[in-house]
């Protein structure tokens, strides 16, 4: 039989090629929605409105059983968008420097592995198989966000780097843990959070990029196309996973209930 509410089956996905690259892509998508929307809205809507959308779907996600692709993708999805806006929050509510949002976001991120590592005795997203882990998880996935869209804001404007060089600085970062795993063998998990860590800065230094006019050395394509372009992508890649079942392992694809004896 299925497993009982509280031990069943885990809540992500198996990762693929295909996770990493949803990944990025949905975070650069965030940024760009995140931004539009402050533009266009100004914060005291839009804000409110991304945490709504993130609660609606973490609502749904939490309901499931299992891993299923629209539920865990659309919070992937909502926690990008109001992920970048906590971070921005620090820097243009409270005019801290990047530099100390970054560094916040940090120890707020090791809190919470600490705190999981110690009450659950392990990091592996394998373990997603409670209420409670999956609560940490998000958590956690909510504070790399906020880390990365600081971290990226700080090497584009403190760092003077603009948008591009950093987009190629973390593109570059995010191949060590690659070669820390499979180069050298390091612990699996932390190779995952790292990686999964600078995908955030890595995708919104993309976005930015793209939005940025051309005498700040973007592409001058604009917060709204980058939104639209970002997001179709995003959504093909989400409708391939799910009509294929990527990210779903064999065992629980095929997963029929027993007859009751």
């Amino acid at each position: 039989m299925r497993a009982s509410s509280e031990q069943h089956s885990t809540k992500v996905p198996e990762i693929t090629p295909w996770f990493w690259a949803t990944k990025i892509v949905m975070t650069a998508m965030g940024e760009a929605i995140s931004d539009a929307m402050n533009q266009q809205l100004g914060p005291g809507i839009a804000v409110p409105i991304m945490a709504i959308a993130m609660a609606l779907t973490l609502r749904w996600q939490f309901r499931q059983d299992q891993y299923r692709t629209l539920p865990y993708w659309s919070v992937v999805a909502a926690v990008s968008v109001f992920g970048t806006s906590a971070a921005d929050g620090f820097h243009v509510g409270l005019g801290w420097p990047y530099w100390l949002s970054s560094s916040f976001y940090a120890v707020v991120l090791a809190t919470i592995f600490v705190y999981w590592y110690r009450s659950e005795g392990t990091l592996s997203i394998h373990s997603i198989i409670t209420r409670r882990r999956e609560q940490l998880y998000w958590l956690a996935v909510l504070a790399t966000f906020a880390l990365g869209t600081a971290l990226g804001d700080f090497t584009a404007t403190n760092a003077g780097l603009e948008y591009f060089p950093s987009f190629l600085l973390f593109g570059g970062i995010i191949l060590i843990p690659l070669i820390l795993r499979y180069g050298l063998g390091v612990n699996a998990i932390f190779c995952f959070w790292f990686a999964y860590t600078i995908t955030r800065p890595f995708g919104a230094s993309w976005a930015d990029w793209n939005e940025q006019p051309i005498n700040k050395a973007g592409l001058n394509v604009g917060q709204i196309p980058t939104a639209i372009y970002l997001g179709l992508i995003a959504a093909g890649l989400v409708t391939y996973m799910l009509t294929r079942q990527v990210g779903v392992s064999a065992s629980r694809a095929d997963l029929q209930l027993e007859p009751a004896t």
